[in-house]
This record gives structure tokens, C-alpha cells and sequence, in this order.
């Protein structure tokens, strides 16, 4: 049997601050999938491709070598696996996630993390009905981080597409968490709302290549604001509320949602019901939409690796 390979980046994830390279994270993440496959195939002849990288766009909040402006608790990754392959067994799906335990625990050793698998196999909301996405829990006991959180996607697709799909998932999330019948603002932890405001920056970013020169001018001072906040520190719980009814009241959500049905809606694919698309449209992105959101993030990484590579030869 193939002894444990270690994942590695071609930089340091984590710097002398605690902050993190997200460009090097991102390779960090692609490598570990990449070392899973290995294993996957040396030692069981399974020869599955997987694709993976950052989820949550912290990547779109940092500087122009991809070092995060602030200090990041929790790390997300998405992976993407594909239909019909040999981990539809269900012993194959458990060999491929001990190895991404054990790559997961080596790839982040060295900066001093302890981390130990809390949960597995949960669904993440409002994915397929027929092939729920699942997601695995990672827990620090050096709290350096609070967690490693990764979800696994039946659809194999190159990373940006996966980001660009999970945003019509993100909506129908914040569709949920900016209703206040459900759970009155002053009964939530102002840290949670926080965390959804972050969100809400992300998807936007995410999404703004395809959003209308309307939306553009009606949103964007907003989403400045709260960034220029999150950079200073947001921990001011009035002003953390006064935000999410900023967001909700300027109904930012809706111009997501809007957007994204606009181009999902010339395939016959309501963004609001995305649990119950056929299976082959899970990681689905119309060509439309593609051409305008992922080059601005192929874009963006390389621009990273670009000044990253101009800082090193200085060095």
C-alpha cells in the first residue's frame, strides 16, 4: 500500500501573522485532491479524477498577492467528484475520505495545525435531492483555526464552475437567514450575522461581472461599506445589524437571484428550486455566464502568482 503522501503548495499557506495565502491555499487544496486520486488508484486501481479548491471567495478580499487582510477562522474547500464512477460504491467513498482525512491532517501539520475529523456524511442544504452534496467536518485543537469545513459535489467540473454554481445555493441560504419571521434579529449571535454578511460580500463579488449597470450602482456602496468595515474590524453589534437590514431592505438578495434566473431561466432551470434539478446539472453554468465570471477569478490568480513570482525573485 502507498504510504501517506503529503499535500503541498509551491509557497506558504500560512504566514508569520496567522494570516494565509489564499493563492497558495487554493493549491493546497487542488494538491490534496490530487494526492487523494493518487491513492484512490495505487492503492485500489480506482481511477477517479477530482477537482477542487477554495470555497467561500475569501480569495476576493485580499491583496495583490493573495494574502488575506485579515485573519481567517474558518476554511472551506469544495471538491467536485464525478458521476457514475466507482465512488457511487459505497466502501470506494469511504477509502477516498480517509485518505482526504489523512492528506488533510499531513497538508496542514506543518503550520501547526491539529486538526481531527468531527463529522462526515452530512447534506448540505437545498443540494440535489438525488445526489445530495456531503460535507466533512474538521476541528482544531491548536486553534489556530476554528475549523476545516469541505463539501463534495457530484459533478466533476473545473473548481471556478463549482464556485459559480454553489452561488445559486448560497441565495436560496440567505433567502432563508435575512427572513426575521423565522428568527427575530435580536434573538441571533451578532457573530453569525457577521459571518452572513461576509457571505453576502462574497457571492456579490462573485457575481458582479454579470450583474446590470443598475444593480452595479445600487449595490455596490453598500457592499464597499461593509468591506471597508470588515477591514477595520466589525465587531460593533448595532452596526452589524444595522447592515443586515441594509442588505434586506435594498433587497441585494433579490438582485442575485434575479440575475442568476435571467441566465439559468433559458434552460428551463429555476434558481429557487435547484435541490430538484435533474442530476446532470448539478455544477451546471450556462455558457453565457461562464464567459463573464471566470475569467475575472482565472484573472485574479494570476495576477497572485504574478506578483508573487516578481516578490521571490527579489528575495
Amino acid at each position: 500500500m502507498t504510504p501517506p503522501i503529503i499535500p503541498q503548495a509551491s509557497g506558504p499557506v500560512f504566514l508569520d501573522d496567522d494570516r494565509i495565502n489564499l493563492y497558495y491555499l487554493n493549491e493546497l487544496y487542488a494538491d490534496i485532491a490530487r494526492c487523494v486520486s493518487l491513492q484512490l488508484k495505487e492503492n485500489h486501481q480506482i481511477e477517479v479524477p477530482i477537482t477542487s479548491g477554495i470555497w467561500g471567495g475569501t480569495y476576493l478580499i485580499a491583496d495583490s498577492e493573495g494574502k488575506s487582510k485579515r485573519r481567517i477562522w474558518r476554511l472551506y474547500f469544495i471538491a467536485n467528484l464525478p458521476q457514475g464512477s466507482p465512488l457511487e460504491k459505497h466502501e470506494n467513498m469511504e477509502h477516498l475520505v480517509g485518505y482526504y482525512y489523512t492528506s488533510i491532517i499531513n497538508a496542514f501539520r506543518p503550520y501547526g495545525l491539529e486538526l481531527d475529523l468531527n463529522m462526515w456524511g452530512g447534506r448540505l442544504p437545498y443540494s440535489n435531492q438525488v445526489k445530495p452534496s456531503l460535507t466533512m467536518h474538521m476541528v482544531d485543537s491548536s486553534k489556530k483555526v476554528n475549523w476545516l469545513r469541505g463539501f463534495f459535489i457530484w459533478n466533476l467540473v473545473p473548481w471556478e464552475e463549482s464556485i459559480i454554481h454553489d452561488a445559486i445555493r448560497n441565495v436560496k441560504e440567505f433567502r432563508e437567514k435575512f427572513s426575521i419571521k423565522k428568527k427575530p434579529i435580536m434573538k441571533r449571535d451578532p457573530k453569525d450575522i457577521k459571518y452572513l454578511l461576509q457571505d453576502v460580500v462574497i457571492t456579490y463579488r462573485t457575481l458582479e461581472s454579470s450583474f446590470s449597470s443598475d444593480f452595479l450602482e445600487h449595490a455596490h456602496p453598500i457592499i464597499d461599506e461593509i468591506v471597508d468595515h470588515f477591514l477595520k474590524g466589525l465587531f460593533d453589534p448595532v452596526l452589524i445589524r444595522d447592515f443586515f437590514f441594509r442588505v434586506r431592505d435594498n433587497k441585494l438578495i433579490v438582485g442575485f437571484e434575479e440575475t442568476l434566473q435571467e441566465y439559468y431561466s433559458k434552460d428551463d432551470l429555476n434558481v429557487r428550486r435547484v435541490e430538484d434539478w435533474p442530476i446532470d446539472k448539478i455544477n451546471y453554468v450556462p455558457e453565457p455566464l461562464k464567459e463573464k465570471l471566470i475569467p475575472p477569478i482565472k484573472n485574479l490568480f494570476t495576477s497572485f502568482k504574478s506578483n508573487l513570482d516578481k516578490r521571490n525573485k527579489l528575495l
